[in-house]
């Protein structure tokens, strides 16, 4: 008989429709059964010796609460027998998108931490929002949990893990204790996802995801040197197209509409034969040899918010020449998703793992690191530029200057005029820390109040979930946002001929270290934000909480 190994995961929910994600044993005939009639069935598919199925329901009703089950093969495996957790639901939004939505998000969180980290890290933020929810069905529960990179660390693995890794085939040759390969990289998925907590809660909140380094190795895409270094090196074709392939079944597919699904030839392919791993793995080939052929950035709608996640790993373009955090093609797709039947929205999020805007004195030293690898200061300069680059992390949106003007603009762009939205909110993870930071236009035009954009718009940076916060993160980031800092930086930007920014902004809220989450509720023209961060299991408890929509 056919067992459940992973999940479920509900995924995509509107109205009337919605995906739920599972893994099987074996080859099956995977159900979603629903308390009021609805449902709907999927045949797995086979990639590299394991089936997934991502099974579309059909036929809910706008506006109400179901309680499902999971059958394989016709025999119900989900909820398990005598299980702790309240039934895992469908909960959809009504018709008319008049109802107030609310969107959990944050990134970075081991599922456990790596055997030799010095660091405490205390609560996993996840399992105290499960813990809470479980504990008061009742209780308020967001609409979307929005997972903004890192939801599994190929390069920093558990004891656990490593363990695994040694008894399969030893640590002696690179790799060593990172991940090799599909296999192995399931493995991460089992350790993250398995958590009782957090299966639960993934099973019964919708969630959204994009990936940033850590899923496939830290400095993913940082520069074209280091693209050219790793590709010398034995392992890493192996490592990155699993990691393609293993982000794509757990990750990607659920981020994607029943609709976007039935039209998806990938996904045509890859349900139509017995094993679809050479498939899948033909694919990761195509994308790793031209990532402009593949769109892993997608849109999503809740009501009347919009959602533009966007990739900001694997869309780069990396010659230093032309250097940009998307390419061209990715660019355009921003930019008409942004701005496509604007007064459709009441409100745009970002979502983009790295922060746009970050403490002044760190984003000067990126734009006069990009100046430098760029040759602006010669040579020798150039080598210095690109061995500081990898060390420090220096590959936000201020290392590719050019894209953050653009992004800059856009936003202006998407919130001015007649029909703007009541907030442009960038939602963002990565840096270990939470702050919230305003930008303004200096003699700007539009009829905003500080003659920028009418829209009111914000940076939200949310991080870790789940990781360590060293010493040198807390005190670096609180001194970067000083008055010496900036000053500092803006040394550092004068001798790599930077230009200034075209926004200058200033932080309203942090930094915050803790594992944490944020939350917006937004409802008609109003936002609003809480702040919460993990006090023990269960227990999440308020730090900040704001009206985004006065300034």
């Amino acid at each position: 008989m056919a067992g459940l190994r992973l999940g479920p995961l509900l995924r995509y929910a509107d109205p009337s429709s919605a995906t739920v994600w599972v893994e099987a044993s074996r080859p099956c005939t995977a159900e979603v059964r629903c308390a009021d009639g609805a449902g709907g069935t999927a045949r797995t598919f086979q990639v590299a010796g394991h089936h997934y199925a991502l099974v579309p329901v059909s036929g809910l009703t706008p506006g109400t609460t179901t309680a499902y089950e999971v059958l394989l093969d016709g025999r119900s495996v989900w909820p398990p027998p005598g299980s702790r957790f309240p039934p895992s639901v469908v909960r959809t939004p009504a018709e008319d998108g008049g109802d107030a939505v609310k969107v959990a998000f944050g990134s970075c969180r081991w599922a456990a931490p790596p055997a030799d980290t010095e660091d405490t890290v205390g609560p996993d933020a996840l399992d105290s929002l499960a813990a809470r929810l479980a504990a008061d069905p009742g209780a308020e529960r967001p609409d979307a949990l929005v997972l903004l990179g890192d939801q599994v660390y190929a390069d920093e693995v558990s004891d656990a893990v490593e363990q695994r890794i040694r008894a399969r085939r030893g640590l002696a040759d690179a790799p060593g204790a990172e991940v090799a390969d599909f296999e192995e990289y399931t493995w991460l998925y089992y350790e993250s996802w398995l958590d009782p907590e957090v299966r639960w809660l993934l099973s019964t909140v919708p969630s959204c995801m994009i990936f940033d380094d850590h899923d496939v190795i830290d400095d993913w895409n940082t520069s074209a040197a280091w693209l050219a270094d790793m590709r010398a090196t034995p392992w890493w074709r192996e490592r990155l197209l699993s990691g393609l392939m293993s982000y794509w079944v757990h990750q990607h597919l659920g981020n994607l509409s029943p609709a976007e699904l039935a039209a998806d030839p990938l996904y045509t392919a890859v349900r139509a034969t017995p094993d679809a791993t050479d498939v899948l793995r033909a694919f990761a080939c195509r994308a790793d040899a031209d990532p402009a052929s593949v769109r892993w950035s997608y849109r999503r709608d809740f009501g009347r918010v919009r959602l533009l996640m966007v990739d900001t790993r694997a869309a780069r373009v990396l010659d230093e020449g032309r250097r940009a955090m998307l390419d061209p093609g990715e660019a355009a797709w921003l930019r008409e998703q942004a701005l496509q039947d604007r007064g459709s929205y009441d409100h745009l999020l970002i979502g983009t793992s790295l922060p746009w805007l970050l403490p002044h004195l760190v984003h000067d030293v990126e734009a006069w690191n990009a100046a430098l690898c760029r040759g602006e200061r010669g040579a020798r300069w150039a080598r210095f530029g690109e061995r500081l680059r990898r060390a420090a992390d220096l590959e936000h949106w201020a290392a590719f200057p050019a894209s953050f003007a653009a992004l800059t603009e856009l936003i202006a762009e998407a919130g001015s005029g007649a029909d703007a939205p009541a907030t442009v909110l960038v939602l963002s993870g990565d840096v270990h820390h939470a702050y919230v930071a305003e930008p303004r236009w200096p003699g700007g035009s539009g009829s905003g109040s500080d003659g920028g954009p009418d829209a009111r718009v914000l940076q939200l940076t949310c991080s870790p979930v789940h990781n360590s916060i060293p010493l040198s993160i807390r005190v670096g980031f609180r001194f970067g946002w000083s008055a010496v800092a900036r000053a500092l930086g803006r040394r550092f930007a004068g001798h790599g001929g930077c230009a200034r920014p075209p926004v200058t902004w200033r932080r309203t809220g942090g930094p915050w270290f803790g594992n944490q989450l944020m939350t917006l509720a937004l409802h008609g023209r109003s936002a609003r934000l809480k702040l919460e961060q993990a006090r023990g299991k269960g227990t999440l408890a308020v730090v900040e909480e704001s009206d985004l929509t006065s300034r």
